[in-house]
């Protein structure tokens, strides 16, 4: 070959590789060689992940091109990014947008609405002002919808979505007394639920062991959960019981889905109370009785054997009727201090008393409003008790008094068997049941349950990895597309290709929760990378402060094309 012909040989092939190289696509990121954990529940493979604006552009074994940014995960999963399937982050949102409790676990959706922050009406405005400590804030919304933009405008890592609150619009039509509304209210109180549902809500909760939801009947509870479905919408419930009459409160649950026409999901399964541990085989046996009868019934749950909330779940439901400054006035009068000492002692009550199956020395002080009382934290009632040489319950009842609040309590109740049975179960997804708080600042006033901190991880790392209670494939699943599905999330909860672009890495040989009872405000560690929306709001483990968080909408908001409310439930079919 001629020179003349080598340097057009050499030239054409310069040509062919410049074009190649202008030809190579250029991504946004390139997660490179992760074992990727899809969200499906298959086997994973070693793969990369590419992110252009919001949205995945590949999945796939190798990526084509290059990344601007090119993050090497080589010994670590990629996955979806995780749900808190039952989320309190409502108010610490607010103090602090990073949620760096959940972030660092993985979380990139916050579901919330057990006891929702909209509609709100002028007297609750107020009352929810009066009530406020630690975490204090404007309240600048009416509805439901405003709540969930003023969370995007104050700036927040994760995406946020919500229920509304049976309560809630119950409160806002009834006032927090025990009452049942007549055929006008219930009617506001639908149309109440008709407007969340458009404004984005995922469908219409109920926490029926607190006041004033519990005072709602099972017709009431079946009219909105009605109106939800209409809306695309499922009915998700604290039940009545999840201890001593948790099979009726099981069958509640049923009975609501099916007559509404939606599907219905039981908040933090549990079996409260050495004495019903055992009922978990009868209860099970019904839920997939019914779901193999077609009525979808699903639940999730945190991992951890206590449940925290407050020291109204140790008194009697009537002491409590017209709120809690009317609670903390009935509590002070002798007659009837007297009557709830009776009742708190009863062995067999008529209402789910928590601390009866905790007992005192069960149950652990979390927090305080009155700093006066902040030597109690974390000793038990028990402990109190004997200090101030009174019986529990007059602890109890002094505390909340002194306090005026329903004072944070830490419930030690379930069987760590039945943890890993319901862990395994293929229907169950989790959520902390917890606010998003971060070890500083604020947040350091009052202890946390650590499932704040912890409840993702300790799936990760002590159930997967540890015990091999489910594959790390199944956790994933459980994690992601399964709470994804079950709320018929368009484009979010697994790695496919146009979906939104919330993705975590971990080291599933390291992941490891840290947050104990004990010491509570302590971040999980092994997880390294986290993008909400393709933005990335956690880098080698350390939060980035991007305020990426977008509200994450149900099918009935009237943003969307095919929007709004429908005749019937059955107008909706729950194929996300």
């Amino acid at each position: 070959m001629n020179r003349k012909a080598q340097t057009l040989l050499a030239g054409t092939a310069l040509a062919l590789l410049a074009s190649s190289v202008l030809a190579a696509p250029v991504h946004e990121v390139i997660i490179r060689q992760g074992m990727v954990y899809d969200g499906s529940g298959k086997a994973p493979y070693r793969g990369d992940v590419a992110i252009d604006g919001d949205r995945i552009s590949y999945i796939g074994r190798h990526a084509p091109g290059r990344g601007k940014t090119e993050v090497d995960a080589r010994g670590q999963a990629i996955a979806p990014g995780f749900i808190n399937m039952l989320a309190h982050p409502e108010e610490s949102l607010l103090q602090d947008g990073r949620a760096l409790s959940d972030i660092t676990q993985g979380v990139t959706l916050e579901v919330m609405g057990e006891m929702s922050m909209g509609p709100v009406s002028p007297k609750m405005r107020q009352l929810m002002l009066q009530r406020q400590y630690g975490v204090k804030y404007p309240i600048e919304w009416t509805t439901l919808g405003e709540y969930l933009e003023t969370l995007v405008q104050h700036g927040i890592a994760p995406n946020v979505a919500s229920f509304v609150g049976a309560g809630t619009v119950r409160s806002y039509v009834l006032d927090e007394v025990d009452v049942q509304p007549d055929a006008a209210q219930l009617s506001t109180m639908r149309g109440l639920v008709h407007q969340a549902m458009e404004e984005g809500a995922l469908g219409v909760t109920a926490a029926l062991i607190y006041s004033p939801d519990g005072y709602a009947k099972t017709p009431e509870l079946v009219a909105l959960a009605s109106e939800s479905a209409r809306c695309g919408g499922m009915y998700i419930a604290h039940m009545r019981s999840e201890g001593d009459r948790i099979e009726e409160a099981v069958a509640e649950t049923i009975e609501i889905a099916q007559q509404s026409g939606g599907p219905a999901e039981i908040y933090h399964l549990k079996f409260a109370g050495q004495t019903n541990w055992s009922k978990i085989d009868r209860v099970l046996h019904t839920i997939e009785a019914t779901r193999a009868a077609g009525t979808r019934i699903t639940a999730d749950m945190y991992t951890y054997t206590a449940g925290a909330t407050g020291l109204d779940a140790a008194m009697p439901p009537w002491v409590q009727d017209g709120g809690l400054e009317q609670w903390i006035e009935h509590l002070k009068d002798p007659a009837t201090r007297a009557r709830v000492l009776a009742e708190m002692r009863n062995p067999q009550p008529e209402w789910e008393n928590l601390a009866l199956r905790a007992g005192p020395a069960g149950m652990l002080l979390l927090g305080f409003k009155n700093p006066a009382l902040l030597p109690y934290l974390g000793k038990t009632l028990a402990a109190v008790a004997a200090e101030r040489g009174v019986s529990a319950e007059d602890a109890a009842i002094d505390l909340v008094i002194e306090d005026g609040t329903r004072v944070g309590v830490a419930y030690f109740l379930m069987s760590e068997d039945n943890l890993r049975r319901q862990i395994a179960l293929p229907w169950v997804s989790f959520g902390s049941d917890a606010a998003a708080p971060a070890p500083e600042g604020v947040f350091l006033a009052a202890n946390e349950h650590p499932r704040a901190y912890g409840n993702f991880t300790r799936v990760l790392a002590k159930y997967v990895r540890d015990e091999s209670v489910i594959t790390l494939q199944e956790a994933v699943r459980k994690l992601t597309a399964l709470p994804a599905a079950n709320l018929a999330l368009k484009e979010r909860g697994q790695l496919r290709l146009g979906y939104f672009a919330d993705v975590v890495v971990f080291n599933p040989a390291t992941v490891q929760d840290h947050a104990t009872f004990e010491n509570s405000h302590q971040l999980s560690t092994g997880v390294s990378e986290v993008w909400v929306n393709g933005v990335q709001v956690l880098a080698k483990g350390v939060a980035t402060g991007a305020a990426a968080g977008r509200v994450v909408r149900g099918r009935a908001w009237k943003g969307w094309p095919d929007g709004g409310c429908r005749a019937t439930a059955k107008d909706w079919p729950w194929n996300p």
